[in-house]
């Protein structure tokens, strides 16, 4: 009898070592959160396609520009671009998913940050009210969500609610117009809100009719009023897409799409309008541009001593030096980007590094930044991200 049990006992512990061992190979399959936060992370944002899960939480190690996958946010597919609440309490998402089946229009996704860890929970969404959701800004007093709609031409404002969540849409402005390029402007197509850094003034971007328009803030509304000048009128063709502002508030920089330029402008800081200091080609001398190439993200640097934006097709970031009292761009160097089609990319807030999302090659990567000469140079650091189009930083005290 007792042997029985013995063989019994020894079936047992081998049948619970063989679950044990196939649940920690499985586990091995999936993030895991760091045992000893580093405090700094990467949301990396995607476009809906072969192997793209959703939104993807990356852990930073500084020391030695590590990045460590803890959590991948699967809520909405194609969750393309983000935003970081200044509290840095709540991140902001948007993407094509239709909000519901009764809404056309894509979604808005309001998340709670773990102050621990740095993951990601729901909190509530919202419909963006228009197509192809192209970027997601947060007012820096933060009490708004600003959301640019390419398709529909329009940017909607939202009111950020008790809790982090966001309200339904409060206001929205509908653009109107269109530019030369037959094929790429034949109606307004917004691609990014960016607000002035004491949140009075909102520009945003508008590939289809060649203008940045500027806006007002009215808080105590909740509206988008258009400003004394109501927009910067640039190059027919160009296509603006991303805007930079310096850090001083004197200058701010547009990476124009269509025309793989980069136009350097002087800011009212009173009025909000922009005025055209310098315009120059961001590709490399000699490089003629082809239908394949286009413009796309640009940061300034958060010392204020450089620019950088990105170019696809030729696959390169444009580093340029800023003239600290005039605004005008030197050429610094061109760097390639590791990888097909560099969407979005980010400056670390501290100056240390570069982070590209390469869309094309699937893919994250981190170049070390040398904060004298603004020169980047490639660390071997990648980390896999199916079409990846967006990284955003967050640093927890």
């Amino acid at each position: 009898m007792k042997s029985i049990c013995l063989i019994f006992l020894l079936g047992s512990l081998i049948l619970l070592s063989s679950v044990f061992l196939m649940g920690c190979a499985q586990g091995d399959e999936q993030p895991a959160e760091s045992a000893n936060p580093t405090g700094e992370y990467v949301y990396a944002g995607t476009f809906e396609g072969e192997g793209s899960e959703g939104l993807y939480v990356f852990e930073l190690n500084r020391e030695d520009f590590s990045l460590h996958h803890i959590q991948t946010v699967a809520d909405r597919t194609g969750p393309n671009f983000q935003a970081i609440h200044p509290d840095k309490q709540y991140l902001y998402s948007v993407g094509d998913d239709p909000f519901n089946e009764n809404e056309p229009f894509g979604t808005l996704s309001a998340y709670q940050i773990n102050q621990e860890n740095g993951m990601l929970e729901l909190i509530n969404e919202q419909s963006v009210q228009g197509r192809n959701t192209a970027h997601v800004s947060v007012d820096p007093m933060g009490e708004f969500v600003y959301v640019s709609n390419y398709t529909e031409g329009n940017v909607v404002m939202f009111r950020v609610l008790d809790g982090g969540g966001i309200s339904e849409a409060i206001d929205s402005q509908q653009h109107e117009g269109s530019s030369i390029n037959e094929n790429r402007q034949n109606g307004p197509h917004v691609h990014q809100a960016v607000p002035s850094a004491d949140g009075r003034f909102l520009y945003v971007s508008d590939l289809g009719i060649d203008k940045i328009m500027i806006y007002e803030i009215d808080r105590e509304d909740g509206k988008l009023v258009s400003a004394a000048t109501p927009w910067f009128e640039s190059e027919p063709g160009s296509g603006p897409r991303h805007m930079a502002l310096h850090p001083s508030g004197e200058f701010a920089y547009s990476n124009e799409e269509l025309t793989v330029t980069v136009t350097a402008l002087a800011v009212d800081e009173q009025t909000g309008a922009l005025s055209q200091i310098q315009r120059l080609s961001m590709l490399p001398e000699g490089v003629e541009r082809e239908n394949s190439m286009s413009g796309a993200d640009i940061h300034v640097s958060p010392d204020g001593e450089f620019l950088y934006a990105s170019v696809r097709g030729e696959n390169l970031l444009a580093v340029y030096e800023i003239d600290q009292t005039t605004g005008q761009l030197t050429l610094v160097e061109h760097v390639s980007t590791e990888g097909g089609h560099p969407r979005n990319f980010m400056v670390d807030e501290k100056g240390d590094f570069v982070i590209v999302a390469n869309r094309d090659s699937d893919h994250i990567v981190v170049f070390d930044r040398n904060s004298e000469t603004g020169g980047l140079t490639f660390t071997g650091t990648e980390a896999e991200v199916p079409v990846a189009v967006c990284v955003t930083q967050l640093i927890l005290d």
